[in-house]
């Protein structure tokens, strides 16, 4: 398995979560982006205003939305 680099914790910063692969070399990582590139994506994205927040948060809590939220400020 392929070493994870090491980056500035200040880039950290802010963020709410990382996500991880576990069992991945870089290669299979590169090979997996390449397949994916030629993949048509389509993801699932609400965006809601930052007022919106508590609104955003009660709907994903009663699984009312299928994807990710968005805050936009």
């Amino acid at each position: 398995m392929t070493d994870i680099p090491s980056f500035p914790y200040r880039w950290l910063w802010e963020e709410r979560s990382i996500t991880s692969v576990a069992n991945l070399t870089r290669a299979d990582g590169e090979a997996f982006m390449g397949v994916a590139a030629e993949v048509p994506l389509h993801p699932a994205v609400q965006v809601y205003p930052l007022a919106e927040a508590n609104r955003a948060i009660e709907g994903l809590r009663q699984g009312r939305m299928s994807g990710a939220a968005v805050l936009v400020p």
